[in-house]
C-alpha cells in the first residue's frame, strides 16, 4: 500500500498558533503531528508515502528533509487547493495500481496501523473503502457513521441534533485503486471526497473502529485536551 498525507490546510481554527506553524507541524507534547502519523504508517510497513502540501510549504518539506523517514516520503506542492479527491486524482500517477491510505494529517490518531490494513484486506465483498471510526463524546459535532451487522456503512449523519449514535468518521481510509476511475470519471480537478465521493460508494465503505485514540485538534479547546490526554 502507499498512503496520501494531506497537510495543505491552513488551520484557520488554531490560530495564532497556526500563523506561523503549519497545523501539521503543531507540536503534541514534544514531538509533531505529522511526525507521529510517520511513525503509525512506516511502523506498519508503509514506505511509499505521499505528502502534499500549500500553506507554510517550506516549513513542512525542511521538517520531512530533516526526518528520519525522509526516504519514505514524496512532498509534492497543490498550487491551488483541488479538495481532498481532487489531490488524489492529481496525483494517481504515484499510486499506480496500489490501494491508498488516505489521512487527514491535521488530525490526532493512535491505532493499530498494520491492523487497519489487515481488515481492509479481508473485506467483504463488494466493498471497495475501508474507513478508520471512533467513539466520540461529542457526538453532534462529528459525521456519525451507521453501518450494519456486517460492519458496512449504511448512512452518514453529518453534524446532526440527535445522531443514531457516536461512531464517528475519523477521516482516514484506505481506497482500492477503483476509486482513481470513478474520480477521472467526475472530468474536474476540484473535488470534494466527503459529498461527492463517499455518497457514490454508500454500501461498499466498510469500517475499522479505533479504540485507541483519535482527536480533532481544529480548536484551541481540543488542541489543549490532547495535550493532556496525549502519550
Amino acid at each position: 500500500m502507499k498512503a496520501l498525507l494531506l497537510a495543505a490546510g491552513f488551520g484557520t481554527r488554531l490560530r495564532p498558533l497556526t500563523d506561523t506553524i503549519p497545523k501539521c507541524l503543531v507540536d503534541i507534547n514534544g514531538k509533531p503531528l505529522l511526525q507521529i502519523w510517520l511513525d503509525l504508517l512506516v511502523a506498519a510497513g508503509v514506505n511509499d508515502i505521499l505528502v502534499n502540501t500549500h500553506y507554510l510549504a517550506d516549513k513542512v518539506k525542511k521538517f520531512l528533509d530533516l526526518s528520519l523517514q525522509k526516504e519514505y516520503t514524496t512532498v509534492v506542492y497543490e498550487k491551488e487547493l483541488l479538495g481532498t479527491g481532487g489531490a488524489l486524482l492529481k496525483n494517481r500517477a504515484f499510486f499506480g495500481s496500489d490501494p491508498v491510505i488516505l489521512i487527514h494529517a491535521d488530525n490526532l490518531s493512535s491505532f493499530d496501523m498494520a491492523a487497519f490494513m489487515h481488515r481492509h484486506k479481508n473485506r467483504p465483498a463488494g466493498t471497495e473503502i475501508t474507513i478508520m471510526t471512533f467513539h466520540t463524546d461529542a457526538p453532534q459535532s462529528c459525521g456519525i457513521v451507521e453501518i450494519d451487522e456486517k460492519g458496512i456503512v449504511v448512512a452518514f449523519h453529518e453534524k446532526v441534533a440527535n445522531p443514531p449514535g457516536n461512531l464517528a468518521n475519523g477521516a482516514v481510509y484506505i481506497l482500492e485503486p477503483s476509486i482513481m476511475n470513478f474520480l477521472a470519471g467526475l472530468n474536474k480537478e476540484e473535488i470534494d471526497f466527503s459529498n461527492e465521493v463517499l455518497p457514490h460508494f454508500m454500501g461498499k465503505i466498510y469500517t475499522f473502529t479505533n479504540e485507541v485514540y483519535h482527536r480533532d485538534i481544529g480548536t484551541p479547546e481540543s488542541y489543549a485536551a490532547a495535550l493532556k490526554e496525549f502519550v
